[in-house]
């Protein structure tokens, strides 16, 4: 059950916004937490929770696992050619999937760093282009049964080329040009295997529409 919370237009679509009709019955309260792991990228803790509604047999705090990370910048960058628009991917390897993945431009957020600073820099080292106008589309939660952080989604146009990839030492990227319309087919199946390749596709599609006619 839920009730309406909001109704608003944007990009000319009716949305509706909903809530739980019982938000305190779902809502744990976290008591402390605990680092048990810490590695270049992200650090493990163990969250100490108590249960929204108390039951005899769990009033003791239950202990959940959470991945701390910085936050993700994706970048959606779109060049208008003589055959349509096209998306500026790349190309590299994924070692948890062990092969190769055609994605948007993205990385991590620098501490301190203003997150459309940080869009912008990701753009520039992994594909050496530049743009004259960056707008924020929106953000999710990867993956928030077990994640802390926010991936940042960013529509990049008035590109302009001609500067030079500026890589990481462990990087090996290769940047390319696909038409909007074969992305927005080929997701679901490779080389589209980042699931963030098709979460940005859809933040695109609901900004400016893909006709696949």
């Amino acid at each position: 059950m839920y009730h309406v919370q909001d109704i608003r237009v944007e990009n000319n679509v009716l949305i509706t916004y909903t809530f739980p009709m019982n938000e305190k019955q779902l809502v744990w309260s976290e008591q402390g937490r605990k680092k048990v792991f810490e590695c270049k990228i992200f650090s493990v803790w163990e969250s100490y929770c108590k249960p929204p509604v108390s039951q005899k047999s769990k009033d003791e705090p239950q202990v959940f696992s959470v991945i701390d990370t910085r936050d993700w910048v994706i970048v959606i960058p779109v060049i208008e050619s003589a055959n349509g628009k096209q998306f500026v991917m790349v190309w590299q390897w994924r070692h948890g999937s062990q092969c190769l993945s055609l994605e948007f431009p993205g990385g991590v957020k620098e501490p301190n760093e203003k997150i459309d600073d940080a869009a912008l820099r990701e753009l520039k080292e992994e594909t050496g282009y530049f743009s004259g106008k960056i707008e924020k589309i929106g953000e999710f939660c990867p993956n928030p049964a077990i994640m802390s952080n926010k991936v940042h989604f960013f529509l990049a146009e008035e590109l302009i080329a001609g500067g030079k990839q500026d890589l990481d030492e462990d990087e090996y990227v290769e940047f390319t040009l696909v038409d909007t319309k074969d992305v927005f087919r080929g997701i679901g199946s490779e080389p589209y295997i980042h699931s963030l390749v098709g979460t940005a596709v859809a933040m695109y599609n609901k900004k400016a529409p893909i006709s696949i006619a």
